[in-house]
């Protein structure tokens, strides 16, 4: 069996595995008395708010492209999106987002420096969206993680953000390039040239992000309303089981919480984490019994059917022989 099947098949058992623990652990008494009273309406408005969320991050990649100088159709751009879906879940970490969406914008015809930026600015914008909202949260949410003080979230999270400004304001002044060449001294020739590489990629992502500040602004704001549709998804399940009085505010901010981490966990598309973190953060607000089996609904609708389709996607335009070759490297 090839590594692209074998990699295929061990995610589709690690991702039954998870749910079949997470809802088995979660289930109690009352699980089937409020499954009964759940509306099968709300599913649909999940749905919607992904296909609303999912057409902003196309959006935002097109304007992106245009800021650019590039062109590229609306077609393509969709197939951008959901192949960094694809590629995400298979890959520790899901660095094979970033992987997927270069290949798909080199076969749209941007050039392969242009498309590394690209990707860099998309993620650089979605996690500085996060970052910005996560003050708001701390002040709003206490005692979002058991054990960790609000104080300590709130210090961790500022040292982020100004850590995030002084790496914009050192790459755009020169100062880090010692700074990357002093760090990688000791590497190997082939590491080295790769961090140079990527270093060398994030300062043109950030000299594209200064260039047009007014129309980067709009991608900012196409950024958040792309996260905060898809993190809709969870609220409207819970619409779905008759809850109608929750604290949405907590709601929508344990849900940026929950996916500020997931961007760093190394498991493939944060499988395990994501689920385990939702029962965590969400077993107070869930009707009881039920929090395992929203935590699967929320993967399934807002990762795994967008990851079938950037595997019909993926296939069609590259074929399996070439995703053999991307799963090898």
């Amino acid at each position: 069996m090839n590594k692209f099947y074998r990699r295929f098949f061990f995610l589709i058992l690690l991702v039954l595995l998870i749910s079949g623990v997470v809802i088995y652990t979660t289930v109690d008494i009352n699980t089937f008395r409020n499954l009964t009273e759940f509306k099968p309406w709300s599913v649909a408005l999940a749905m919607f708010a992904v296909g609303v969320g999912l057409f902003f991050d196309g959006s935002r990649l097109m304007h992106l492209v245009k800021i650019s100088n590039e062109r590229i159709t609306l077609y393509e751009a969709v197939q951008v999106i959901f192949g960094n879906y694809f590629l995400a879940l298979l890959t520790p970490g899901a660095t094979g987002g970033a992987v997927a969406q270069l290949m798909f914008l080199r076969h749209a015809g941007v050039p392969t420096g242009k498309a590394a930026v690209l990707v860099i600015v998309r993620t650089l914008l979605s996690i500085f969206f996060l970052a910005c909202c996560m003050p708001l949260i701390l002040l709003h949410d206490r005692g979002i993680v058991p054990g960790i003080s609000n104080e300590t979230l709130m210090l961790i999270t500022l040292l982020a953000f100004f850590g995030i400004i002084f790496i914009v304001w050192g790459a755009r002044r020169g100062f880090l390039d010692y700074f990357v060449i002093w760090l990688t001294r000791k590497f190997s020739f082939q590491k080295r040239r790769k961090i140079i590489a990527f270093y060398r990629d994030t300062k043109s992502a950030i000299s594209l992000l200064l260039k047009s500040p007014r129309s980067m602004l709009l991608v900012f704001a196409e950024s958040g309303l792309n996260l905060l549709c898809i993190y809709a998804v969870v609220p409207c399940l819970l619409l779905g089981l008759g809850v109608w009085d929750a604290d949405w505010y907590t709601v929508m901010g344990r849900m940026i919480f929950l996916n500020m981490l997931l961007y760093f966990t190394p498991t493939p598309g944060g499988s395990g984490v994501a689920e385990g973190g939702f029962v965590l953060l969400f077993s107070d607000t869930v009707p009881a019994g039920t929090v395992g089996i929203i935590a699967v609904c929320w993967r399934l609708i807002a990762e795994y059917i967008p990851f079938l389709i950037g595997l019909y996607y993926t296939l069609t335009v590259f074929g399996r022989d070439f995703l053999n070759r991307q799963l090898t490297d």
